[in-house]
């Protein structure tokens, strides 16, 4: 299988391609509440094109958390060569206008993760479903980033694991057809690490386990992203499944960033406490990097974009690997 026509630029981030969005693409789901609706993000040119899974995070806005948020990391990967999938989950407040209860986000854990793999099943379909795309997706290549809760969606398919807090069993959902992650402020360790707020909601977050999750994942945190209303911690849980998982793994800390790490959720969000342009950017071109050196080995687009990062004479943050 070949490379992509368009290709991250690790150093000048400005060779982009003309981006199409479709959505909602409808993608049958017999068992679910509603059929699964997905947003597709793609270069207008080009074959071959590997898939991102984008799985959203919560959050207090009604319409980011679904298929209409993350566009400026969306349009980014797309632009850069990427085909970008995102799905509007149960919990989304498009949905759900209360998915902070019990009744909402605890029991979605699960079913957010089923809806990664049905697209994946139905690659076939959103090719069908949007004509500009059929025969320029490279099924083989296929990685998932998430943000927040879409951080714990997406730390579960590449093989983290969680008893469930209704049966007991020790729950196993890592995606073989994943290669590759992207972890952006997701949620760390459980047991005394969290919040009583968040045992008692979010139960599903006291047994995490990092230790089996050992496909290779870029976590990234800010160090100023305290979330005090989850963990007791401080913003050293984010690096959680960097510390406690296996390598292969990247960690990419960001200075001065809240949760927001910038605003990636959405242009001029208002939840964002920490907007910087920036920062998004480069979120953006990192993780854009790191993935087209995960999917295509040998590939130094991550290794340029490290050095440029280290090289700044007032960087927006550090990485670390093992």
């Amino acid at each position: 299988m070949s490379e992509p026509t368009y290709k991250a630029d690790a150093t000048t981030a400005d060779a982009t391609a003309p981006v199409l969005s479709v959505s909602p693409v409808v993608l049958p789901a017999p068992g679910r509440a509603v059929d699964l609706q997905v947003r597709v993000s793609a270069p207008v040119t080009g074959s071959d094109l590997p898939v991102i899974l984008l799985s959203h995070g919560l959050g207090p806005s009604n319409n980011l958390s679904s298929l209409n948020g993350y566009a400026p990391l969306a349009t980014y990967w797309a632009a850069h060569g990427f085909v970008v999938i995102q799905p509007t989950h149960l919990d989304s407040r498009t949905l759900d206008p209360a998915p902070d209860t019990d009744a909402g986000a605890a029991p979605h854990w699960r079913t957010r993760a089923e809806d990664m793999k049905r697209v994946l099943d139905g690659l076939d379909a959103v090719e069908d479903a949007v004509p500009q795309l059929r025969g320029r997706i490279d099924h083989g290549r296929v990685a998932v980033a998430g943000h927040s809760m879409g951080g714990h969606t997406a730390s579960l398919l590449l093989g983290a694991r969680l008893t469930d807090p209704f049966d007991g069993k020790e729950v196993d959902l890592a995606e073989p057809r994943i290669t590759a992650g992207v972890l952006l402020a997701a949620p760390g360790r459980g047991g005394d690490a969290l919040t009583e707020f968040t045992a008692e909601t979010y139960s599903f977050f006291l047994t995490s386990d990092f230790s089996t999750m050992t496909t290779p994942t870029l976590v990234v945190a800010g160090d100023q992203d305290a979330s005090a209303f989850l963990t007791v911690k401080g913003p050293d849980w984010h690096t959680d499944p960097y510390v406690l998982a296996p390598g292969p793994k990247s960690l990419l800390t960001l200075f001065d960033a809240g949760h927001g790490l910038g605003g990636i959720s959405g242009y001029d969000a208002a939840e964002t406490t920490d907007e910087n342009p920036e920062r998004v950017a480069a979120v953006g071109r990192l993780t854009c990097a790191y993935l087209r050196s995960e999917l295509y080995p040998g590939d130094r687009a991550w290794q340029i974009a490290r050095d440029a990062l280290a090289a700044g004479p007032d960087p927006l943050g550090r990485v670390e690997s093992k």
